[in-house]
């Protein structure tokens, strides 16, 4: 008679073979002292968190900073985190809220059904929702839902708030133009940087078209405020910035109810404040600048927002997004030490 003997499994060798792999995604809205110090909590609380459990193993903690969660391609890491997802390094997630993973409804059910497409649940902990058992989105969609509009509620706040310093002229600059310094109460001028700036405004006086004037300091070896090359439209952008007459035109720009951000071509009211800071160049300088840059495209038959300007190059108003309808249009990159040609759509913030 055959003799049968049963081995008895290893458990801790299963154990180790079947741990989860859990990976943790945070997320905070602005570059804040107070929300780095979230953030840091948050990655220290879900290295504990997985680190506690024998089951799991850390995947990785994913995080974004001071970015809005709105929109999921603004994002990086939680790009970065969906493809390793894809990779198969990832076999369970998990985030504080629904908010904190995403603030868009449409988005938020996107991620939830490509995950779940990949076998990979989301757990979140605020709601005590676990993806992976959850019968209906019907639930999930409601708790979505519920955080974009929390998610207006703030931006109107917000832009209420900035409208009324707008019209009182208490609104801070945070982010100086090249050639001043924010000393957190106003801008003060950069007496380097300001130099420099003087220097761009009388080359273009004397003639000097933008792209020579960026192409003589890039030869200097003169830095941007970033540290980047100088190009022909970052030397138009200081040449057509009233800040450096010392006044200020606010809200150029505004953001459309699905976030987007455009020019403000009379949308919007804007706020014109005069003798805001210390002034740079003279009104006169500034005024001769702007006609100097006239002429010049003038003379080069250049009509911005027509199609004499589309059609500059071989290609350009040929290729058409098939997302936005806009043309594309060429644009010069720079990168550290080199600089590369690209053609992209100029729909204004529709793509």
């Amino acid at each position: 008679m055959k003799k049968i003997t049963k081995i008895e499994e290893n458990k801790n060798v299963t154990d180790a073979k079947r741990k989860l792999r859990v990976a943790a995604y945070c997320r905070v809205s602005t570059d804040s002292d107070a929300q780095a110090e979230s953030l840091e909590a948050q990655v220290t609380h879900y290295e504990n968190y997985i680190a506690a459990r024998n089951d799991w193993k850390c995947a990785g903690v994913y995080y974004d900073e001071g970015i809005t969660g709105t929109k999921k391609e603004k994002r990086p890491e939680l790009n970065r985190m969906l493809a390793d997802c894809k990779a198969g390094k990832i076999d369970f997630i998990i985030s504080k809220s629904i908010s904190r993973f995403s603030r868009n409804t449409a988005d938020c059910l996107e991620l939830v059904r490509k995950l779940l497409n990949l076998n990979i649940p989301v757990y979140f902990e605020k709601e005590n929702i676990n993806t992976g058992s959850m019968e209906s989105e019907l639930f999930l969609s409601i708790l979505s839902s519920m955080a974009a509009d929390e998610s207006l509620s703030i931006s109107e706040n917000s832009k209420w708030s900035v409208q009324r310093r707008f019209e009182n002229a208490t609104f801070k600059i945070g982010c100086p133009p090249y050639g001043y310094d924010w000393n957190k109460q106003n801008i003060v001028v950069n007496p380097e940087q300001a130099a420099i700036v003087k220097r761009i405004f009388a080359s273009a006086l004397s003639g000097i078209g933008t792209a020579k004037i960026a192409n003589m300091l890039n030869e200097e070896k003169i830095p941007t405020r970033k540290g980047h090359h100088w190009s022909a439209s970052t030397v138009k952008g200081i040449l057509t910035n009233e800040k450096y007459t010392g006044d200020v035109l606010f809200q150029k720009t505004y953001t459309d109810a699905q976030f987007n951000r455009h020019h403000n071509c009379g949308e919007k009211n804007q706020y014109f404040v005069s003798d805001h800071h210390e002034a740079i160049i003279s009104h006169s300088e500034f005024e001769a600048a702007e006609k100097m840059l006239k002429q010049h495209a003038k003379e080069k038959n250049v009509i911005p927002d027509s199609e004499k300007y589309q059609n500059r190059y071989a290609f350009s108003g040929k290729i058409i997004c098939g997302k936005c309808g806009s043309t594309f249009k060429r644009r010069t990159h720079y990168t550290s030490g080199d600089s590369y040609i690209v053609s992209l759509p100029a729909g204004k913030g529709k793509c």
